[in-house]
């Protein structure tokens, strides 16, 4: 039976100063949840007081409903999985995995199982006699990872295991981490500044500012319906564009980039900022409202797709990413064109107001 977890206000100060600002929040059993947000939002602070490596300030942390908040780390069940992958150099790759089992009493035929196990999960069985220093960054973090299943805990926590990998490596590592949690169906927290780890992960993703949650939901979810601006600024790549916008003539129009354009509903409140995603601005056409003429500042060819940067008529910036091999030069003026559908509406607070 997988774990579930339960935080009841929680609270964490350094002295007078609060980091983290009663968080409320449950995760099911066997859930990859994602803990995502900018440097000092207070991700990793939140997971190292799961993790029982910060004491709780306030509030309840309940694991299986039982409370946790005085509890040393070493009997909540937990496995933890850091940026570092603090391995023992003068180990080989089985020593490491075998380390804790052997510290801990197990009987020498109990760890060689539990050792070979991980290493036939993780894909790292011909590598059990080297030491770390013969293994690539990838290979060193599967090392890692499978100290921590070889315990066989009750919950995962990953501290921004792909940090030190590079750009291909951190792809290839994503998709093993997602294996791993459809094979051993333990519930995971992973944190991460990388909303694209998030979105490819995550089966719920806690978006955190300055120690407050600011949304809880699944990635396309929170892609769809941001509750906020930062969450619609943070969540997609590239990210949302946001212009300028006010009330038009009636309930349903509103006043963005020298255009009145008519939305599909009624806002129940004043727009004070317009936003569409980069992937849905089109250019050309006549589906849509229009936004009337951008020109173009810089062209970037991926080859699959193409990404424009413009401005609009008010001298605006806009990004616009487009399918395919575009052929649009600097300098050029191109019609843009958007469903009401697809766009999102905030009031002065930030609040969105279509979520």
């Amino acid at each position: 039976m997988a774990t579930s977890i339960r935080l009841d206000k929680v609270v964490k100060r350094y002295g007078s100063l609060p980091v983290i600002h009663g968080v409320d929040l449950a995760i099911e059993p066997g859930e990859f949840t994602v803990f995502v947000g900018p440097s000092g939002c207070g991700k990793s602070t939140l997971l190292r007081m799961i993790a029982g490596l910060e004491a709780i300030s306030a509030g309840d942390l309940l694991i299986d409903g039982e409370r946790m908040n005085a509890v040393p780390a070493s009997r909540r069940g937990i496995a933890m999985v850091f940026q570092s992958y603090a391995l023992y150099p003068h180990m080989s790759v089985y020593k490491n995995l075998a380390f804790g089992l052997e510290t801990a009493g197990y009987k020498r035929a109990h760890i060689d199982q539990k050792v070979r196990q991980a290493a036939k999960i993780l894909k790292i069985e011909d590598y059990l006699q080297r030491r770390p220093k013969a293994l690539s960054g990838g290979q060193r973090q599967r090392v890692a990872i499978g100290r921590a299943i070889v315990r066989e805990p009750r919950l995962f926590l990953f501290d921004e295991p792909l940090s030190n990998l590079d750009a291909e490596l951190r792809v290839q590592m994503r998709v093993e981490i997602a294996k791993l949690h459809q094979d051993l169906g333990t519930t995971m927290i992973y944190v991460t500044h990388d909303q694209v780890e998030a979105m490819t992960m995550a089966d719920k993703i806690v978006v955190l500012r300055d120690g407050v949650v600011m949304q809880v939901g699944a990635p396309l979810d929170l892609y769809n319906r941001p509750a906020n601006q930062f969450v619609a600024g943070f969540i997609g790549s590239p990210k949302m564009n946001f212009l300028v916008a006010r009330p038009a003539d009636a309930g349903d129009r509103i006043a963005v980039a020298g255009q009145i354009m008519r939305l599909d509903a009624a806002l129940p409140g004043s727009p004070t900022t317009f936003g569409v995603r980069p992937e849905h601005l089109l250019v050309g056409g006549e589906a849509g409202e229009t936004l009337g003429e951008v020109r173009i500042q810089l062209v970037e060819h991926l080859g699959g797709e193409t990404v424009l940067y413009a401005a609009t008529a008010e001298g605006e910036s806009l990004t616009i990413s487009a399918p395919g091999q575009l052929r649009v030069r600097q300098g050029e003026a191109v019609p843009l064109r958007v469903d009401p559908a697809l766009c999102h509406v905030f009031d002065d607070k930030g609040i969105s107001l279509r979520a």
